[in-house]
């Protein structure tokens, strides 16, 4: 990631304490523009409030409508947990960024001096397995939208790489492969998943596409046949306000055949809005696993929005089940926008693997619940899960304990920590407190911190004020250094012009 991209992502992982995004849930059909986003302000963060279900919209005339308005009109209408879920994707890139030091070196230069050979040789394979994420998540996006070509193509980037998804790709590169006509060269890609990875959540997928690829082995693909799915689904989403013990049947056997992703993700979608109770029981299926894995992501996020004492039991009963970690850390997310802060504490308190343990910090920052993360701070006793916290505290705005822990902690670490984020965090009692936590302490490490922070937040006033008293070069040409970047600030400029006139 070059500095350009850190800087993009930092206004993402911000954009939440200004409480401005407007955006889609996770899993809801994708629109043309990106969620928009501001950068970092003293608000708090959109909290985990449980959404309130609001009930199916009418499809009269559905036949006439395009299949795409409807969904994203219904979507929109549907979902009022959307900002919490978006809020909760930023939480972890947030983490994600300063696990590896990809956001401190940029920020902090020498960040990763205070890092230890396990601490670097972790981050560098959790780069890895995000590498191999987005490469996956673009190559069934590829797939996903029917530009199979391109599939394939980014599959085999995929499969090259040789981390965890492989069976995925597999799976998924087959697919493509099918729809493109190349039914041997599926085949032969379907008996290397089936015969190598005896476990994979894929296989059930797997033994359906194959019997569909040798029934129609010597026959051409027909574009018209997505077109005829689409009006297919049409149909089955109007007849599910008329008669949704007919309709059910109807999408349950749709989700569990070889139609489009694209086309089961809306069948899911149309269960989501279903208030009958065998819909929910299907949509609960799904979620347990019976599908592939990114139907049950979706189901996930789907029971997390509904929100309810069921949906939170259901969602319990496949955490505790499964032992994916991407599952698990969504299942996380989902608690946190159903609002189900004890089971996010209980998983912060007990959860034995350590970005499961950090990924359920990360929700409750965003829940903004204070008083569970300073508990959790006090009670802890691991480095980096403490750092965690921190970061949680600043997500969730908490900038009295942060202000606390950069004055009184006793790990230099930790302080460090809790300055930086105070930078983040931006406002004017942060500022005073970096200042006063700057005359205060002789430590150089704590006060490059401070100047750090100071200059995230472009206080060049503050910084001014630091470098007319400092009496330490080193310290004093980093200040200046700061200043330089700060070109629209005319205190900064009028600094720099007294110094190159004297």
């Amino acid at each position: 990631m070059n500095s350009k991209q850190t800087a993009i992502a930092l206004m993402l992982t911000t954009a939440l304490t200004a409480g401005s995004v407007e955006a889609q849930p996770t899993g809801a059909p994708p629109t043309s523009q990106p969620p928009a986003t501001t950068m970092p302000s003293s608000k708090m963060p959109p909290t985990g409030t449980p959404p309130e279900k609001t009930a199916p919209a009418k499809l009269a005339g559905l036949a006439l409508v395009d299949m795409d308005a409807v969904a994203l009109a219904q979507e929109m209408a549907l979902m009022a947990g959307a900002r919490a879920s978006l809020a909760g994707e930023h939480a972890e890139l947030a983490s994600k960024l300063a696990l590896t030091g990809t956001f401190d070196a940029f920020y902090f230069p020498g960040f990763h001096d205070h890092q230890s050979s396990d601490e670097r040789e972790k981050a560098r394979e959790r780069a890895a397995r995000d590498k191999e994420r987005n490469a996956y998540e673009e190559a069934y996006e590829h797939a996903r939208e029917g530009r199979y070509d391109r599939a394939v193509e980014r599959f085999n980037d995929v499969l090259a790489l040789k981390g965890d998804k492989i069976d995925a790709a597999l799976y998924w590169k087959a697919y493509s492969q099918d729809r493109l006509g190349q039914r041997a060269e599926a085949l032969a890609t379907l008996a290397t998943l089936t015969k190598e990875h005896t476990k994979s959540a894929y296989l059930q997928q797997a033994r359906l596409l194959e019997a569909e690829v040798r029934r129609n082995s010597g026959q051409p693909f027909r574009p018209q046949d997505q077109a005829d799915e689409d009006l297919k689904l049409m149909a089955i989403a109007a007849m599910q306000n008329q008669a949704p013990e007919q309709a059910v049947p109807m999408l349950q056997k749709l989700l569990a055949g070889t139609a489009s992703p694209r086309l089961k993700e809306r069948a899911l979608w149309v269960l989501a809005q279903s208030n009958s109770a065998q819909a929910r029981d299907v949509l609960k299926e799904v979620a347990k696993g019976n599908s592939t894995p990114e139907l049950q992501s979706r189901a996930i996020n789907y029971l997390g929005q509904q929100g309810g004492r069921e949906s939170r039991a259901v969602l319990s009963e496949v955490y505790g089940s499964t032992t994916d970690l991407d599952t698990k850390k969504r299942i996380l997310r989902a608690f946190m926008v159903g609002g189900d802060k004890d089971r996010l504490l209980a998983a912060a308190q007990t959860e034995q693997n350590a970005e499961l343990r950090a990924s359920a910090v990360q929700q409750l920052g965003v829940m903004g619940a204070h008083t569970e993360l300073w508990t959790l701070y006090q009670k802890e006793s691991t480095l980096e899960v403490k750092k965690q916290i921190i970061r949680a505290m600043f997500v969730g705005g908490n900038q009295t304990r942060l202000i606390e822990l950069a004055k009184a902690e006793k790990n230099p670490d930790l302080r460090r920590e809790a300055i930086r984020n105070l930078g983040l965090m931006g406002g004017k009692g942060t500022a005073d407190a970096l200042v006063e936590i700057y005359a205060s302490d002789k430590d150089p490490n704590v006060r490059k911190a401070v100047i750090q922070g100071l200059a995230m937040q472009d206080n060049a006033d503050a910084l001014v004020a630091i470098a007319r008293k400092e009496e330490d070069p080193a310290i004093k040409r980093e200040i200046i250094s700061r200043l330089s970047n700060m070109s629209k600030s005319k205190a900064a400029m009028d600094y720099l012009m007294e110094i190159i006139n004297k």
